[in-house]
């Protein structure tokens, strides 16, 4: 980034200013692959050209909600429930979307496409709009969609998921209205990631107002109780992760087949959390994620367990291109 300091800053032409945006966003080509625009109606592959412009009240208030995709080997996983949880999300903050799903979803496919990357994550944003510096939502000119396409990164250790150590986390807990809609408001979600990082974990876990496990800064939580019951929070009070929600559909098999007693949504106190057998976290990066330390001690034997390596397989199994959660995106 450049600051003269001896000589007064110039006021640039626009092919100037472009010029030095590429040059300072190039390295970006292999991060960001695609972007659309609603203010364009069309995709950029330019780095240097995704923009949200300064007068949006997603950056000015982070006024706007949003949803983080995968695709892996060219499909699209369980896009209909990140939409539908997207369309929650808007009339959540008193807004819309502003096209069909079934629209949204074509544009998501055509800007992967765009990217030519197989595998993949995409952000999906809608703001409030445009032409607004003040506070007021009434002001905006919007909603308006944009549709980031970037680089997907696994934690992945020895050719397997890479198990976390987890704590407790001291950034208190958004209240209701706030955690269980996905806003761009994520300041305390960016505090909890910098405490996992000062602290040299991987995750931390909020803790909700009633004193039970809440959830991470972008993930979900669940344990394994001493009886064979998988649980996660209540969506009360937190994010209803599609993840977390998926997995614990498909942990029916489980049940049946008696692997476990029960798998569903109920409190849980850090007490019970320290007694488990098994503790996972989920999330559209994590998938299904061993936990292995818990407030500085181990979790069961301090490995990975069976468990987990299940939920882990049928998860898989429900990204295969068999799966009725797949959405073919190379046609």
């Amino acid at each position: 980034m450049v600051f003269p300091m001896s000589e007064k800053i110039q006021s640039l032409k626009n092919t100037e200013w472009l010029a030095r945006l590429s040059e300072a966003r190039g390295g970006l080509s292999n991060t960001l692959y695609a972007m659309y625009s609603g203010l364009t109606g069309g995709i950029t592959t330019d780095p240097a050209l995704m923009m949200i412009p300064a007068d949006d009240h997603l950056p000015q208030r982070g006024d706007g909600v949003f949803e983080s995709l995968k695709c892996l080997n060219g499909q699209l996983y369980n896009a209909n429930a990140h939409l539908a949880r997207l369309e929650v999300s808007c009339e959540g903050i008193g807004m819309k979307l502003p096209c069909p799903r079934a629209a949204l979803l074509e544009i998501v496919c055509d800007t992967i496409r765009a990217g030519g990357k197989r595998d993949c994550l995409i952000r999906v944003l809608v703001s409030r709009g445009t032409e607004n510096m003040g506070i007021d939502p009434a002001l905006c000119k919007g909603p308006v969609i944009y549709i980031v396409v970037y680089r997907y990164t696994a934690r992945i250790e020895n050719g397997k998921l890479k198990p976390a150590r987890v704590a407790l986390s001291a950034v208190p807990i958004k209240p209701p209205h706030l955690a269980t809609i996905k806003t761009c408001n994520y300041l305390s979600n960016v505090l909890m990631k910098l405490e996992a990082n000062q602290r040299g974990l991987d995750f931390v876990i909020s803790v909700d107002t009633n004193g039970n496990l809440g959830e991470g800064a972008t993930e979900n939580i669940g344990i394994l109780t001493p009886d064979n019951e998988l649980l996660m929070p209540t969506p009360e009070q937190v994010l209803s992760g599609t993840t977390a929600r998926r997995a614990l559909e498909l942990a029916g098999a489980l049940v049946a087949d008696g692997t476990l007693k029960a798998a569903e949504y109920r409190n849980i106190s850090p007490a019970q959390a320290a007694q488990a057998k098994e503790i996972f976290i989920f999330g559209t990066t994590t998938d299904v994620t061993p936990v292995i330390e818990w407030e500085g001690l181990p979790v069961g034997n301090g490995k990975p367990g069976p468990v987990a390596e299940k939920l882990l397989t049928l998860l898989k199994t429900d990204m295969t291109p068999e799966s009725e959660a797949l959405i073919e995106v190379f046609n």
